[in-house]
């Protein structure tokens, strides 16, 4: 028996499952110590519940992910609003370091990938799934890569991908805490300690902030709407082209656009509504992939997937720890940066931003880290993945 559930029930089921992800979190003191996001721990629990129902009653529950799609693209046109030229500038020399640390991740991960692949006897071009098309990449780089590898004598990639792409979506929303707490713990660094400013109370003072008005909230309605509808026709524009680019790609480029143009003509974007938008939106896309995961499909390969992804761990983990955060500075923000990245690099940026977002709820703002891995995440390690699977692909071992 299959269980569709599609339209509204969707959110309702993905709400609730942020609100069990927020009460276990609360109860089991290892997951809060941790900073596991609660849309990860909430989400995990939806799987294995659906799992269940598959093994002992056999119901097949799928979720209708449409909502989720045009989360994702909302959540990057978020971003694409907050990144103004006069702040991108400010990201400077730990911008362009963290870039060429991606740049050097994604070699990495593929070395390690079709290492994997040798060991297992097979096909080199399966490591490049288990590295970082899956990882880095995340499922809309799976799915676009399995397309055309199909025809090349890839049988399953497809599958493979999206089992890399799961599993590290786990992997990383569950390491990026404890990397960060670790971090922050061994070499003593201090966050502010203070609240986002988007909070509407001040629990200290018992003073209540400045809702956004009706205006700001419906301008900042209008402004994402713009994104996704005008990035949906750059993309088919540059696909026409023969340009292929990712969807949320083009609307985050428009909601920097949209942002740097109001501030040249000095109207006023509401920072709350985008970023109480950027929080529901980001909550919601994770919850709704990690509960719509179907288990079973991968229980096949499920030793071999997790032997990768736990050498890929590994990996990500020693250079997150002795590249990354050195190259961030060493400070803070830089464990705030690393949580990010380790979150990015295995699961995408939005797991990395929800890393983020659970370190610095515990211990104090980042502005700076907000800045930089948005930025390297979203916009350069799309950008240079896709050139480091064309040189791997080159390679005469690859052939």
């Amino acid at each position: 028996m299959i269980l569709q559930i599609e339209g509204a029930s969707v959110i309702t089921i993905a709400v609730a499952v942020w609100f069990l992800g927020t009460a276990v979190n609360r109860y089991v003191p290892f997951l809060a110590h941790y900073n596991i996001p609660v849309s990860v721990t909430g989400g995990i629990i939806c799987s294995i519940i659906t799992t269940l129902l598959y093994y002992l009653v056999d119901i097949t529950v799928e979720f209708d992910l449409g909502l989720r799609d045009l989360l994702l693209l909302v959540f990057f046109s978020t971003i694409g609003l907050s990144a103004k030229f006069k702040t991108l500038i400010s990201g400077g020399k730990p911008l362009i370091l963290l870039v060429i640390a991606a740049l050097v991740l994604l070699i990495l991960q593929n070395s390690v990938g079709v290492l994997m692949a040798y060991v297992f006897s097979a096909d080199l071009g399966y490591g490049l799934f288990a590295g970082s098309i899956s990882l880095a990449g995340g499922y809309g780089t799976a799915i676009a890569w399995s397309e055309s590898a199909l025809t090349t004598g890839l049988p399953g990639a497809q599958e493979i991908g999206i089992a890399f792409a799961t599993f590290g979506l786990i992997a990383g929303g569950i390491m990026g805490g404890p990397i960060a707490e670790w971090l922050v713990r061994r070499h003593n660094l201090q966050g502010t300690g203070e609240k986002s400013p988007a909070l509407e109370a001040d629990d200290q003072q018992g003073t209540i902030r400045e809702l956004p008005s009706m205006s700001s909230t419906l301008g900042m309605a209008m402004a994402l709407a713009i994104c996704v509808q005008a990035g949906d026709l750059v993309n088919i524009f540059l696909s026409e082209k023969g340009f292929e680019l990712p969807g949320f790609l083009t609307a985050m480029a428009v909601g920097i656009v949209i942002t740097n143009s109001a501030d040249f003509l000095k109207i006023r974007l509401d920072p709350v509504a985008r970023q109480k938008t950027e929080e529901v939106s980001l909550q919601l896309f994770l919850a709704m992939s990690l509960m719509s995961m179907q288990l079973w499909i991968l229980a096949s390969a499920f030793s071999t997937i997790l032997f990768v992804i736990f050498v890929q761990m590994a990996m990500i983990s020693l250079f997150t720890v002795f590249i990354v955060f050195r190259l961030a500075g060493s400070d803070y923000d830089a464990s705030v940066m690393a949580a990010g990245f380790a979150g990015l690099g295995m699961g995408a940026t939005p797991v990395g931003i929800a890393n983020m977002n659970a370190v610095t709820s515990k211990y104090g703002p980042s502005t700076k880290a907000f800045l930089i891995i948005p930025l390297v995440g979203a916009f350069f390690l799309d950008i240079a993945n896709a050139f480091v699977i064309k040189f791997f692909l080159s390679l005469p071992f690859m052939q």
